[in-house]
């Protein structure tokens, strides 16, 4: 599948059609709110799965010609200033005032949102974060990643996915971009990054993957992940500041109008790539002795696990020098759990 960069409303107008994701439908000038099913079929080995699940979507559709803007949230559960501002967003915007088509879907993995609130679903265990885009004959999350990539993400010419930290992770906020080596996929993202007024940009060097930006910007799509807010907090002033984010980003694809009265985002200043994810080694009680945002040097103690039979404890080290743009929060955590990821400023020269 081959996309295009996003066309400025000033490019030469084509057809305005009808926006129409998975039976629902908008006519050009409208807005439709519903919840449409996934068809995921019958999983071998996974016989409790129900074969359909209600996604909800919301379809904006301007009568003047456009680029098409997907936004999802609710990827990840536990993961709520994301899903919030996506479903304020959805309620907000107004068929009017939009050039181009923006489909909102502010829930995209319902088991986990709902069921779980964790990053894996309850339904396999499978983080669909890292499954992209899918396998339709795979696991019911690796379905329902298929289902998503096809009918979401099928035309679109701009991407953005919003994520928080979760319920045990602290998190400083950054925008997340994949560099695919595509000048004019590259280019658009990055001003998409911008527009959000978040100043810490991390870049992944390459697009490879199962990340959902990963996997769309593989396919030609410029895309970004907005991470936003940490532990789970349900914070409206957050919410409404990524709300702001969202329409400056919009503005900057031409989908909204120039507002004079705008607050205007501060430009992405940081740019940093990931160098050093921290793994536990060991099953145990976590004591954390760092927080998101926190500046670390190779080799610095980061924190204790303790066996919680014995009391015995194995410290963690830092594997690199850099920012913590992540990290566990929570407690408990079993061998091979995330503890923290770590980025260093990117060389410009």
């Amino acid at each position: 599948m081959t996309m295009t960069s996003p066309r400025p409303p000033t490019a030469v107008p084509p057809t305005v059609l009808p926006l129409t994701v998975a039976g629902l439908r908008a006519a050009p000038g409208t807005k439709t709110r519903g919840t449409v099913q996934a068809q995921l079929g019958a999983g071998e080995g996974y016989f409790d799965t129900p074969p359909t699940m209600d996604i909800p979507l919301t379809l904006v559709a301007g009568a003047r010609p456009g680029p098409r803007v997907v936004i999802t949230a609710g990827v990840h559960g536990g993961e709520f200033t994301g899903i919030d501002a996506a479903a304020r967003l959805a309620a907000a915007l107004e068929p009017e005032s939009v050039c181009g088509q923006v489909v909102v879907c502010p829930v995209a993995n319902p088991p986990a949102v709902y069921r779980g609130r964790l990053g894996v679903s309850p339904l396999d265990g499978v983080n669909i974060n890292r499954v992209f885009p899918g396998d339709g004959d795979g696991t019911p999350t690796e379905r329902l990643a298929a289902w998503l990539f096809t009918h979401l993400l099928d035309g679109a010419d701009a991407y953005l996915d919003l994520h928080s930290g979760g319920i045990d992770e602290t998190l400083t906020d950054f925008v997340g971009l994949r560099l695919t080596g595509d000048l004019a996929v590259d280019t658009t993202a990055a001003g998409i990054a911008v527009s959000l007024g978040i100043p810490d940009l991390v870049l992944g060097l390459s697009a490879e993957g199962g990340n959902s930006h990963a996997a769309a910007a593989r396919c030609g799509i410029p895309s970004v992940l907005v991470e936003s807010g940490q532990l789970g907090s349900r914070d409206a002033d957050a919410a409404r500041r990524l709300v702001e984010g969202l329409r400056g980003a919009l503005r900057s694809l031409g989908v909204l109008p120039a507002d004079a009265s705008a607050t205007v985002p501060a430009p992405v200043v940081r740019q940093w790539v990931w160098a050093g994810a921290v793994a536990a080694d060991e099953t145990g009680l976590w004591y954390p002795e760092f927080a998101a945002g926190d500046d670390l040097t190779e080799g610095q103690i980061i924190g204790r696990i303790v066996d919680p039979a014995d009391g015995r404890e194995h410290k963690v080290e830092a594997p690199v020098s850099g920012r913590v743009f992540y990290g566990m929060h929570g407690l408990t955590v079993a061998a091979g759990a995330e503890l923290a990821a770590i980025a260093v400023p990117r060389d410009l020269d």
